[in-house]
């Protein structure tokens, strides 16, 4: 499926704006319409897959058979082996129903133990589909190290708190660019735009 229709209207299935905002930059070379789940009003679905794959699908079938419209979805999270791959796909429910990011952070660093390997890396599923119920799913990770105190205030959700491998600022002190070309969610999108833009 090629997606060069000029004005094709696109949903992101999300309500999160900083990760809507950051889907908006990666689609920007695209002459598409972008809009949001939220914009729309759109309910957000239960997200009961036990995957990262699984739960991207869910948003992006969910959005598109509500909107009638293509949909994108974004599951992403952070792992951290030493704590058997937690928060993962609960990682936005780490921050709680006030999306409070300071105190997921700071349970991340409190279950993690003096001496653990700090290694940590980003996953991010995207999922790209129409009301038809067709949909395409593409994956992608990026590498690094937990740190703590949290640094910077670019980014958002666990930004703070995660240097990527080869640079020595996290992903809230990198340049919003820099980050938009070496993230998880761009290496998803890597493949995403690969596979559907001509």
């Amino acid at each position: 499926m090629q997606l060069s229709h000029s004005g094709e209207k696109i949903v992101i299935a999300s309500h999160n704006e900083g990760k809507v905002e950051e889907i908006r930059v990666l689609l920007s070379f695209a002459d598409l319409e972008v809009l949001s789940a939220k914009e729309l009003n759109l309910p957000e679905p239960v997200e009961d897959g036990k995957t990262f794959i699984a739960n991207a699908e869910i948003k992006a079938k969910a959005c598109a058979e509500k909107s009638g419209l293509l949909s994108l979805a974004d599951d992403s999270g952070l792992v951290v082996p030493a704590l058997d791959g937690a928060p993962g796909i609960y990682s936005a429910r780490w921050a709680g129903p006030q999306k409070d990011f300071f105190s997921a952070m700071k349970l991340v660093e409190d279950k993690l133990q003096p001496g653990d390997n700090r290694h940590a890396y980003f996953v991010c599923a995207l999922s790209l589909a129409r009301p038809d119920g067709t949909c395409y799913t593409y994956e992608g990770e990026v590498h690094g190290q937990l740190v703590w105190p949290p640094r910077g205030d670019l980014g958002f959700g666990y930004d703070p708190i995660f240097e990527p491998e080869g640079y020595n600022q996290t992903f809230s002190e990198i340049n919003p660019e820099l980050k938009h070309k070496i993230s998880h969610r761009a290496a998803a999108f890597r493949l995403l735009t690969g596979a559907h833009f001509s």
